[in-house]
């Protein structure tokens, strides 16, 4: 496949990483963003005139950042994440359905927090996801925004990506961590029991490329790392990276002082999610255990 990706919210972690991947395979590429660029188009643009000439498939990573540590979760933080998520995917949709030319596939992106945490139940990508809090309600309307409308649904493959903790050492949990394990200050949030579904940035970005160009690929896909491990298990992954002690827990209600306890529940409570339809459609992950994603990200750090 040859042409251009549009992706929104291209300029993030996660997008930075795809975008990069996406050049090296020969894609063009144009990112919609509040920021301005060369390669760029604003999301006013794209309801004006529709997708760029020649767009073979669009990617969405749009969205607040959930765990910004320095934004209290208040009803207008709360309202940022809902609306970068579902206006943005919803804008891409109605494009899509409205574009002379359809693009192949459009990928949106989704999390594992659709799935209520329990100590028990093992979720594949055949579990319902019900409403029983704010992101489980988040991830139900971010995935009806990815809908397109009218024939066009029968001309483009729509895969919605639900993904746990994406591990990379420029973004996301272990930009936050590096640190203190660095200095040997690191270990579990609590007891360390609760699971951590998790996936490495290049698997990630891999698994994306994989739904665009894989016609076989629709639905959902969990975007986690076969090996299933608990948040001990990371801090004890991490550590031995680093080659530094991770015996010092942290305390679940200092996560919830610090995010509130709704957000916190992402750290302090966890699901144990396997990517079953993922793998059963060939995708091949090159970080399968948490030890040697940990190990490339010190080793390229």
């Amino acid at each position: 496949m040859s042409g251009t990706v549009l992706v929104g919210g291209g300029t993030g972690f996660v997008g930075k990483h795809l975008t990069k991947t996406l050049t090296s395979k020969y894609y063009g590429v144009k990112v919609v963003s509040r920021m301005p660029g060369p390669k760029n188009i604003s999301w006013q643009e794209l309801n004006t005139n529709g997708l760029p000439e020649g767009t073979v498939a669009v990617v969405n990573l749009a969205g607040q950042n959930v765990m910004d540590f320095k934004q209290r979760w208040s009803a207008g933080f709360k309202q940022n994440v809902y609306n970068s998520r579902i206006n943005t995917t919803a804008s891409l949709a109605k494009a899509i359905a409205n574009a002379k030319h359809k693009p192949r596939a459009f990928v949106s992106m989704s999390g594992v927090g659709g799935y209520k945490p329990d100590k028990d139940k093992e979720y594949d990508e055949c579990c319902t996801v019900e409403q029983f809090d704010f992101f489980s309600k988040l991830v139900l309307e971010w995935e009806k925004a990815a809908a397109i409308d009218g024939p066009a649904r029968n001309e483009c493959r729509i895969t919605t990506i639900r993904s746990g903790v994406v591990l990379g050492r420029d973004g996301g949990m272990i930009k936050q961590l590096y640190m203190p394990f660095f200095l040997g200050l690191g270990g579990p949030v609590g007891n360390g029991t609760q699971y951590l579904p998790w996936i490495h940035i290049k698997d990630l970005v891999d698994l994306i490329i994989f739904s665009i160009e894989n016609s076989k690929v629709d639905g959902v896909l969990n975007a986690v790392a076969p090996q299933v491990c608990t948040n001990k298990e990371f801090s004890d992954a991490f550590a031995k990276a680093l080659n530094r002690p991770a015996f010092i827990p942290v305390p679940s209600f200092v996560f919830n002082m610090m995010l509130g306890a709704e957000r916190a529940k992402m750290i302090t409570e966890g699901q144990k999610v396997i990517p079953k339809r993922t793998q059963e459609l060939g995708f091949k992950f090159s970080f399968p255990t948490v030890l040697s994603a940990c190990q490339d990200i010190v080793k390229n750090s």
